[in-house]
């Protein structure tokens, strides 16, 4: 038997309204973070005096510093009070993205970035937590969905938003977007914020945080360099998957002997909160993997400028926004499996349909399938960030907040990874395949009209032919990349029989907290 955590002491009205739009700012500037500085890289780069492998950790170094920092933030905010670490969370980070616009050469971006990545990993996990104490079991689905907007939207809205400041101001401004929003989020949450109970007992566990950190920095600066360094073909790479697989066996069999283990297992005894860590993990993946295929597809392939691709995938999170907005209602008298179920089929109608796009997809087309993918991703998240803290115990709540973002933000590494490794090698793959067709005994390539286009026998007529055949192998590698997510969406829809009825649940909290126990 599972005891539901406690309902919210706190009562609407402005302090609530206040808190809760701290949380959002919090929320939407760290998600911002994670994409908008992507597309600002090539001017960085010149600014900055960098190389391409130098300006690359731009990203990397937040990535790493943020995965690195998100699992500790669970025994932090139970040792020194979530308030106290929240607001000086939001402040470094805001300071750090100062400094961010502010660097005078690569060296300096780095270390701030680094920096960036370290105050900012508590950002997300520290206000869902708060997000959750301020609404009521009956609320939460409503409260997770205002949260899930912030979460969602980031990304998506990241590249379009990032992109407009670098060409309209400068790449600056891409880390000084920041600062009102900070300096609202650090006074919001000193005036309106409760301090939550301090456990002055609690005792740091220095070694398995070592060996989580080591392995999961290790994991992520392969994921993110493999692709740039040949993956297997590079020792760096094999030796960093050695020394994260190190890290993770030693993590383990730490945590597994030792009294007081860095992450609280107890987490892992509840069934809604486990099934919420594997479709989280899902969405992280299909998310960012289906985001990091979109923007090449329509800049590369389409060749639509940066801002155009930008405002085309916006339309995703139009599709998001609507069902965060209708999720919340549902919730009262659909079951959170159908509404997952119902996403991810939604979800894998619209990869479907992207493998069918082309050079002459036009815009109608784009937008309806983004809006109608949105929609899918929307369906999916309000319920499976509600249902994974249903059961769960008020003293585990941080902790798995921390941990549900980190399984985000490790799966979405893993689906980029993949992805972009596939594409790559699906072009080049493509491209050897269809080449061996351009060839004089093909008799298509007799044809008068095609080969007064097509004369091999002029550098022209090679250039062009070389040309055509990049354009449909990209086009290839692109449809079997989509196919490739599609496939893995699909597999995860049987999954959802691991979540429990959410109806019952709520309807025995209403009884009593003593009857709150998952079917």
């Amino acid at each position: 038997m599972t005891t539901a955590a406690q309902p919210s002491s706190m009562v609407p009205g402005l302090r609530r309204n206040m808190v809760t739009i701290c949380a959002m700012t919090a929320t939407i500037m760290q998600a911002l973070d994670t994409t908008i500085a992507n597309v600002a890289l090539p001017y960085m780069q010149g600014t900055l005096s960098a190389s391409q492998d130098q300006i690359n950790w731009v990203l990397t170094s937040y990535i790493v510093a943020a995965a690195i920092m998100t699992a500790p933030v669970g025994w932090v905010a139970n040792r020194f009070g979530r308030k106290r670490i929240f607001i000086i969370c939001s402040a470094g980070f805001t300071i750090a993205s100062v400094l961010c616009g502010l660097a005078q050469d690569i060296g300096q971006m780095v270390v701030f970035r680094l920096a960036q990545g370290v105050f900012g990993a508590a950002l997300v996990p520290l206000s869902q937590a708060v997000m959750l104490d301020s609404y009521t079991l009956q609320e939460r689905a409503k409260a997770m969905s205002i949260w899930g907007m912030g979460v969602m939207m980031g990304p998506i809205m990241g590249p379009s938003l990032g992109a407009w400041l670098t060409e309209t101001y400068s790449w600056h401004w891409v880390f000084f977007v920041n600062l009102p929003f900070g300096v609202f989020t650090v006074l919001g949450l000193i005036v309106f914020m409760d301090e939550t109970k301090k456990n002055i007992e609690l005792r740091f566990d220095w070694f398995g945080f070592t060996a989580l950190a080591v392995a999961i920095g290790s994991l992520q600066l392969a994921l993110d360099r493999g692709e740039q360094l040949g993956w297997l073909e590079s020792n760096e790479i094999i030796a960093e998957f050695i020394i994260a697989g190190i890290g993770f066996y030693y993590f383990l069999a730490h945590s597994l002997t030792t009294d007081k283990p860095f992450i609280q297992f107890a987490l892992f005894r509840d069934r809604n909160f486990v099934s919420g860590c594997v479709f989280m993990a899902v969405m992280g993946l299909v998310l960012f993997s289906t985001m990091a295929l979109s923007s090449p597809f329509l800049q590369n392939v389409i060749g639509y400028p940066i801002i155009t691709a930008g405002l085309l995938l916006a339309s995703r999170g139009c599709g998001t926004f609507v069902a965060m907005m209708l999720v919340g209602r549902m919730m009262r008298f659909v079951e959170a499996r159908t509404l997952i179920i119902s996403g991810l089929s939604i979800t894998c109608l619209s990869l479907w349909y992207m493998t069918k796009w082309n050079d002459l997809t036009g815009v109608n087309e784009i937008v309806t399938i983004s809006v109608i993918q949105g929609f899918g991703f929307g369906l999916v998240f309000v319920p499976l960030s509600t249902v994974a803290f249903l059961t769960l115990p008020n003293h585990l709540r941080t902790d798995g907040t921390s941990m549900l973002t980190l399984m985000r933000n490790v799966a979405s590494s893993i689906g980029i990874s993949l992805v972009i490794s596939q594409l790559t090698q699906g072009t080049r793959y493509s491209y050897a395949v269809l080449s061996e067709h351009i060839n004089p005994f093909n008799h298509a390539m007799q044809m008068p009209n095609v080969r007064g286009m097509l004369d091999m026998a002029t550098s022209q007529g090679r250039g062009l032919a070389d040309v055509l055949v990049r354009a449909q192998a990209q086009i290839i590698a692109f449809a079997h990349d989509y196919q490739m997510v599609m496939i893995f969406t699909a597999c995860a829809i049987p999954l959802a029989i691991m979540i429990g009825s959410t109806k019952a649940a709520l309807r025995k909290q209403a009884a009593g907290p003593e009857h709150a126990v998952i079917e």
